[in-house]
């Protein structure tokens, strides 16, 4: 494992220097869950939240959260992102909205941070806009899936495979 990048030699926080670093094509898929009551998803299925179209503000709350990255996480780089999708899935048997974030760049330094960040976002919209009827929804299993591209190679998570098109709504 490599040494903490975000330190100096002191201890002290710093922004890495990536300027020396080869521009490459770059990809990171995050994901996580919003757990609820079976009632609750129902109502998300139905668009019957009065707020309106819960997986539609949370797709487009969650690519704008990615595009602010850099202003939300004090230490990570603007980037050109060139891509941002988020798919959601719902699941019945686990009362479950899943979100899969993908986002891409080419560039000095990797999109992990704002795939994470457009899965969190996009939960927390979730959250918000059907608290008022389920304040008990959980916010699990946020994490990074995949990362391709950079000096520190390919990344995937263990247990991940991604959901077929016919998964998604």
């Amino acid at each position: 494992m490599d040494g903490l990048t975000h330190l100096d030699e002191q201890g002290a926080a710093r922004m890495v220097d990536v300027g020396a670093k080869p521009d490459t094509e770059r990809l990171a898929i995050a994901g996580g869950s919003v757990f609820m009551q079976p009632e609750t998803l129902r109502l998300i299925r139905e668009g019957a939240i009065n707020k309106g179209d819960v997986l539609t503000i949370a797709r487009i709350a969650g690519v704008m959260a990615a595009k602010r990255t850099s202003e939300l996480i004090p230490l990570c780089h603007p980037l050109p992102l060139t891509h941002v999708d988020l798919d959601m899935r719902l699941d019945d048997q686990r009362s479950a909205v899943h979100i899969e974030a993908t986002a891409r760049t080419i560039g000095k330094t990797g999109v992990e941070m704002e795939a994470l960040t457009a899965v969190t976002v996009a939960a927390l919209t979730i959250y918000d806009m059907a608290k008022a009827v389920d304040r008990g929804m959980r916010l699990s299993d946020i994490r990074l899936l995949e990362k391709r591209g950079g000096q520190r190679g390919d990344y995937t998570i263990g247990d991940y495979a991604a959901p077929a098109e016919s998964e998604m709504p």
